[in-house]
């Protein structure tokens, strides 16, 4: 048994190398994320740990130590000498460090990177711990002078000698490139700029007596847990936040985590697609060179294996097939990881393919995952193989399936499909969005499963309508196509569904998507009133010297300021509930549509007074008059009076938790200092807001993070953010469309052998070979267009719940991309058409008199 089923397995490896693609595909994007996330890992593990100081005070990171927005916690620069005293301490600094500064050429153009990494202004100190050395110039004396990274200065072409201008918190000041520094070790993709240690605290921080941190080195023989715990007994744990360097390194290695876990996501994410659609191909090629070995398992039965050894024998082949598939999935999830990794070079993360990390879990994972999608895949077919009868080699046996009934998948279709019905309809009746979301995911899976389930049941009736104008279009090579399509409902059902699955997919995130477009359209249009926003491209705050700047371009009318602040807030129900509030200038109204519920915007940014979202008012028992103790950064409290309520879609300046706001002359008072998060800009009587714009962006030059946006503006920020995710569902899209060309390709290559004598006899009566290809590629489309229907059908209805979801955050607008829907079936079509070339083309190079005598 075990040498036939060796041949068996060599004598269809063609075949069968089809189905392997698939298991490649999902074994490679499980590896790939594994390896690339791990090599990640231990490589800035040693970062961390080389560069982090031994103790680290900090400031707490609690309201009562935060600062307004755009300021930096801080501790006193003198806490340095008290640490520096403490037993067991052999050196220690007042580290100054900021992520809020920007750092422009003299050209204007901003030398920090632009793939999101920051741009890091710091107090240069030569320590063995430094992530970078001297390479070349000098060390920064006094103020004036700067180091600059030599990967920016590379990128940037900064040489030594060049005028920098770096707009802080503060001010903004003008620095001369004095030195270039190297790192030593990975490069993170950030922009480092350093400054000298005695004057960085008075440029970045405002003052000199104000540092970031104090780091701490411990002497010879004192432990950091030693260190950390004299240290803290200095300082007083209730005022600072300790960390020693493994605590530090964890820290740091937590926030890369969520960056690592969106890369990892996605990447299980095409492995998931990969393994469910080839799931669906492995069962077809299973099924179907089963069914015409019918003869051959038939004879074995005859000659003596029982059914056991005949299911084995599958079985055997299945996790060879694994095995083999596993194998060179592993070898190109390496290439994936190490793809990826030069990816990450292009986006400033210098990482070394040389150092890749490949753990014990990586070729485990990889295993399983190729192993057990086989044998799950192949389980069905081998228990059909087992139950063929030793008569079987006696006769010409028919397709093993082709004439059952299909009785109990339409019972087992329809429950679990009614299973996914009522999940669905709860999910649209659901008022709480948690409900909504888990029933949703409940339906979605119920119902993909109830659709590949009875899918052979809608052959039939679906494809009669889909090839209905076949013969009056193509004659009888178009009717011999319909119903050749219509020969085996479950191989039909089976192929198609490989496509379905990812078309499905695509058509419930497309409705989605269009409906968020529509609704964050038709919220601009209600709640932004200004001519122009002026913001940073990514959303911090800016200095003053901005608004002023934009204040005192000609043409501006009216410049409202817009100011975020971290605040507590004690609720009437008991709750202290942590947020962000809003702080606004009078004359809102002029510059956003606010829709009110109770009272309007002269009350809510009357002094002492605030706003705040009706439902969420409602929820917690506040109303009108209501008086709420809040707490502001840096300690200070305050009673403030709700002056209005508002009933506001989650819009634009109004979607955080609570949507509370109030005066700027209240926020001032009790959080004073901070820096703007955006201005709303009216043009003056008389000024036409396209003329103003070009004053704006000339007025702005000199900050080039700073961007002047206008409604429309706003709506491609948006759609350009949607746009990413349905970039990744088509990404999805494509790696389901390749497996299930895989799937259809091998469908009808299977077919065409198993059709033999009858493409023969066809040959033989007076069909031609174009006549023979179009039937083939006339099959394959009507298959492809049967799944996209299917998958569509499904997605559409996933589409409609999804908005329902999406209308409990306020996103209430519905729209389906119809072009989008209509490219797809095309496209179908057009994938059918593709995966017919090969099969066709052998169809119609059969030799005549061969195929009639073939068995």
């Amino acid at each position: 048994m075990l040498k036939a089923t060796l041949r068996s397995f060599l004598a269809h490896r063609g075949r069968l190398a089809l189905s392997a693609l698939a298991v490649i595909l999902s074994v490679a994007f499980v590896a790939g994320s594994l390896i690339f996330s791990d090599t990640v890992t231990r490589t800035f593990d040693r970062l961390f740990a080389s560069t982090a100081a031994d103790v680290t005070v900090q400031p707490r990171q609690d309201l009562r130590s935060a600062r307004t927005s755009g300021t930096v916690r801080t501790v006193p620069a003198a806490l340095r000498d008290r640490v520096a005293k403490v037993d067991g301490v052999a050196a220690a600094r007042a580290e100054v460090s900021v992520q809020n500064a920007v750092v422009v050429d003299s050209r204007n153009k901003s030398v920090g990177p632009t793939t999101g990494a920051p741009t890091i202004a710091m107090a240069w100190y030569a320590t063995h711990r430094s992530p970078v050395r001297l390479t070349s110039g000098h060390a920064p004396h006094g103020p004036g002078e700067a180091l600059l990274d030599a990967d920016t200065a590379g990128k940037r072409h900064v040489r030594i000698g060049d005028r920098l201008t770096v707009q802080a918190q503060p001010g903004t000041f003008r620095v001369r490139v004095v030195g270039i520094a190297t790192f030593t070790t990975t490069n993170p993709g950030a922009a480092l700029l350093f400054l000298d240690p005695a004057v960085a605290g008075r440029e970045l921080l405002g003052s000199a007596a104000r540092a970031t941190s104090i780091s701490a080195d411990a002497a010879r023989g004192v432990s950091d847990a030693e260190l950390e715990r004299r240290v803290g007994a200095a300082v007083g744990t209730r005022t600072y936040d300790l960390k020693t360097a493994a605590e530090q390194a964890k820290s740091a290695a937590a926030t890369l985590g969520t960056f690592l876990d969106v890369i990892k996501y996605v990447m299980l994410g095409f492995a998931g697609v990969a393994l469910l659609v080839g799931v669906f191909l492995i069962v077809n090629t299973f099924s179907m060179l089963i069914a015409q070995r019918t003869r051959e398992l038939g004879l074995l039965r005859a000659l003596g294996a029982d059914r056991r050894q005949v299911r084995r024998s599958v079985l055997t082949e299945a996790l060879l097939l694994g095995l083999f598939g596993s194998t060179l999935g592993l070898a190109a999830g390496t290439g994936l990881a190490a793809g990826l990794i030069r990816l990450m070079s292009a986006f400033g993360m210098n990482l070394k393919a040389t150092e890749m990390v490949i753990g014990w879990g990586t070729p485990v994972a990889a295993y399983v995952v190729g192993l057990g999608v086989t044998f799950v895949a192949a389980y069905l077919p081998a228990r059909r193989a087992a139950a063929v009868s030793p008569m079987a080699a006696l006769v010409d046996a028919e397709v093993a399936g082709a004439g059952r009934p299909l009785k109990a998948r339409a019972i087992v279709g329809a429950v679990v499909g009614a299973a996914g019905a009522a999940a669905l309809a709860g999910c649209a009746a659901a008022t709480r969005t948690a409900q909504a979301a888990a029933l949703l995911g409940v339906g979605v899976a119920l119902t993909l499963i109830a659709t590949v389930v009875a899918g052979p049941l809608l052959v039939r009736p679906v494809i009669r309508v889909l090839g209905a104008a076949f013969p009056a279009l193509f004659g009888p090579v178009g009717r011999m196509s319909q119903r050749n399509a219509l020969r085996n409902p479950r191989r039909t059902g089976a192929t198609a569904a490989a496509l379905m699955v990812g078309l499905a997919l695509v058509g419930g995130m497309s409705v989605a998507s269009a409906s968020m477009s529509a609704s964050f359209d038709r919220q601009i249009d209600r709640t932004l009133g200004a001519d122009f926003v002026v913001q940073n491209a990514n959303f911090t705050p800016f200095t003053r010297e901005i608004a002023d700047r934009v204040t005192g371009t000609p043409g501006v009318g009216l410049v409202v300021r817009q100011r975020l602040t971290p605040i507590a807030v004690r609720l009437p129900d008991g709750r202290r509930e942590t947020t962000v509030a809003t702080g606004y200038g009078t004359r809102l109204d002029d510059v956003a549509h606010v829709t009110y519920a109770r009272g309007g915007s002269a009350a809510a940014l009357a002094d002492g007074h605030l706003a705040l979202d009706a439902d969420y008012a409602a929820d917690h028992g506040v109303r009108v008059g209501s008086v709420l103790p809040v707490e502001f950064p840096g300690g200070h409290r305050a009673e403030l009076t709700v002056g209005a309520l508002t009933d506001q879609e989650q819009a634009e300046g109004f979607g955080t938790q609570g949507g509370i706001f109030f005066g700027l002359t209240t926020l001032e008072k009790y959080a004073p200092g901070g820096q703007d998060a955006a201005l709303y800009v009216n043009a003056a009587p008389g000024t036409n807001p396209a003329d103003l714009r070009p004053r704006l962006e000339r007025t702005l030059t000199a900050f080039p993070q700073v961007q002047v946006r206008d409604q429309a503006d706003y709506k491609d920020l948006v759609h350009d953010q949607i746009a990413v995710l349905l970039y990744l569902v088509y990404a999805l899209l494509g790696l389901a469309i390749v497996i299930a060309v895989l799937g259809v390709v091998n469908t009808l290559a299977l077919s065409v052998v198993e059709r033999t004598r009858e493409i023969g006899l066809l040959r033989a009566i007076g069909l031609e070979r174009r006549q023979l290809r179009r039937m083939i590629r006339l099959e394959s489309v009507v298959i492809a267009v049967f799944g996209a229907v299917l998958g569509l059908a499904l997605g559409l209805v996933w589409g409609v719940c999804m908005q329902q979801v999406l209308a409990l955050r306020g996103l209430t607008a519905f729209a389906v991309p119809w072009g989008t829907i209509v490219a797809v079936v095309i496209g179908s079509a057009v994938v059918g058409v593709v995966a017919a070339l090969l099969p066709a083309l052998r169809a119609s190079r059969m030799n005549v008199l061969a195929a009639i005598a073939h068995e």
